[in-house]
């Protein structure tokens, strides 16, 4: 298949779903319908997999009061010629079902797979509704079935080209653990230490029971290395120590203490500011 991958969203989105001149002209020149709301589709290449219930209710309510205000960005659907595909708005969907409506208003755009993939995760990042596993399945579509690399990937979706490595790699985490994300037991940030580790699963359950911040994981996951690891490795005074140095200085410290007791402190400065800072504190007299 053709990625397409060229042509891009050269629009960009504010020209899809835009601000109200756009909307107008769109209604001038007739491409704003209202049509039955049974009308409608989901899209099958929609990244999200999840709506918060307590969200759509909210929504549900505002558009008994004021209606569907903004149309929902829709093309014409491949598998049935009388129905449409959402490309974006299925949430606005839901909840106009929920209320009640009959009708709903359109945009229909003239869109690829691509594009439609495309948008669809844009759209949904740029409003903050993707959970990072959510948002990594869109990029491997992207990648597997229209063959984006990571570099085209971070310049469609302005992030930077880590940002796209380190989201995709979540997904080589046990499914248990990415089921933990997508249920928001578990946070993203939480969870990125855990790749490669043969026992994630194991640590996963003890993170959500104990709460732990993502900088605990990374020391706890640290310290136990690897399953055949004792538990005990892990000492609690040591990264209390830690945690406290860090708050007083504002900088990235890191405890490693031996058996002996013997061990050492690092500190990671980012910038010579913060590198004369800490000089000064530690030739301080």
């Amino acid at each position: 298949m053709s990625s397409g991958k060229k042509k891009g969203l050269g629009r960009g989105l504010s020209a899809l779903f835009g601000d109200q001149s756009q909307d107008k002209k769109d209604i001038e020149n007739k491409k704003i319908n209202k049509i039955p709301i049974s009308d409608l589709i989901r899209n099958p290449y929609q990244p999200r997999q999840y709506f918060d219930d307590n969200k759509l209710e909210e929504l549900t309510s505002s558009i008994k009061k004021k209606g569907v205000i903004q149309p929902i960005a829709v093309r014409s659907s491949k598998s049935d010629p009388k129905k449409y595909e959402i490309v974006a708005g299925e949430r606005r969907w839901l909840a106009a079902q929920r209320a009640g409506l009959h009708d709903i208003p359109i945009n229909i755009l003239e869109l690829s797979d691509v594009e439609s993939l495309e948008v669809a995760i844009v759209e949904n990042i740029q409003r903050d509704d993707l959970n990072a596993i959510e948002e990594a399945k869109g990029y491997k579509r992207l990648a597997d079935e229209f063959g984006y690399d990571h570099e085209s990937i971070s310049k469609l979706m302005s992030k930077s080209r880590s940002h796209i490595s380190n989201t995709l790699r979540l997904l080589t985490l046990p499914i248990d653990v990415i089921n933990m994300i997508l249920e928001k037991s578990l946070s993203a940030g939480q969870a990125r230490p855990l790749i490669g580790i043969s026992n994630a699963s194991q640590i996963a359950e003890e993170i959500v029971h104990k709460n732990y911040s993502s900088r605990k994981v990374e020391y706890l996951v640290k310290s136990k290395k690897m399953s055949n690891v004792k538990k005990d490795t892990y000492d609690a005074n040591i990264f209390n120590a830690q945690e406290k140095i860090e708050k007083f200085l504002g900088l990235k410290v890191n405890i490693t203490n031996k058996k002996n007791n013997s061990g050492k402190i690092a500190i990671e400065y980012k910038n010579l500011e913060q590198f004369d800072f800490l000089s000064k504190l530690l030739t301080k007299r």
